[in-house]
């Protein structure tokens, strides 16, 4: 059976609830599916003060498990257009499997989420992405079968190359119907795509 990781960071929790749906999405197309996290950096003081969302249920993953996946889709939201550090951090620590090649031809993706529609989606999905190809791995984005990413009936997030929610400036709004659909979407292509490389 495919094996799928869903490796994420979430602040207030929207990438958490993204994750959950790549999930459904991979598992729906019949593979073994693990969410992770990565571990919090921010001290736990200031993390409480800073309202973190700290009771995630995901268990904190190791660099090592990395290799022992077909595919592994990536979320963390938007900092400043790039990547946070904590997922910086545990990527950083993942050379001895690049020096190994242990990910070349595993499949890839990434999704993410930032306050604003215009706040860093796509640039952020490139620096997850770009971790991905120096590993060596088959990137799979979020094509245009998702047709939700072409509503213009109301904010939605979305991108051909992964997907995406839009989370406010406040974190107040939680990823809607679509953008939910999304990420379920990319999952179910992420294990399909596993499926046929490694069948």
């Amino acid at each position: 059976m495919t094996k799928v990781l869903v490796l994420y960071y979430s602040t207030y929790g929207h990438i958490e609830a993204m994750a959950g749906a790549v999930a459904e999405g991979a598992r729906a197309a019949g593979a073994e599916v693990d969410i992770k996290r990565v571990p919090e950096t921010v001290p736990e003081e200031i993390a409480k003060g800073a309202h973190f969302k700290l009771d995630q249920a995901a268990p904190v993953a190791k660099v090592e498990d990395l290799a022992h996946y077909d595919a592994i889709v990536i979320g963390a939201p938007t900092r400043f257009g790039r990547m946070p550090s904590q997922m910086a951090a545990f990527l950083d620590q993942a050379g001895g499997l690049w020096a190994k090649g242990a990910l070349n031809g595993k499949v890839g993706a990434a999704f993410t989420s930032s306050a604003t529609q215009h706040g860093g989606n796509e640039t952020t999905l490139f620096s997850l992405i770009v971790n991905l190809l120096h590993f060596g791995m088959v990137i799979v984005g979020l094509p245009y079968s998702h047709q939700g990413q072409m509503s213009i009936d109301e904010i939605v997030g979305g991108a051909p190359y992964g997907a995406t929610t839009i989370a406010g400036g406040q974190g107040q709004r939680q990823p809607s119907a679509i953008e939910l659909e999304g990420a379920r979407h990319q999952g179910q292509i992420v294990a399909q795509t596993a499926r046929k490389l490694f069948a």
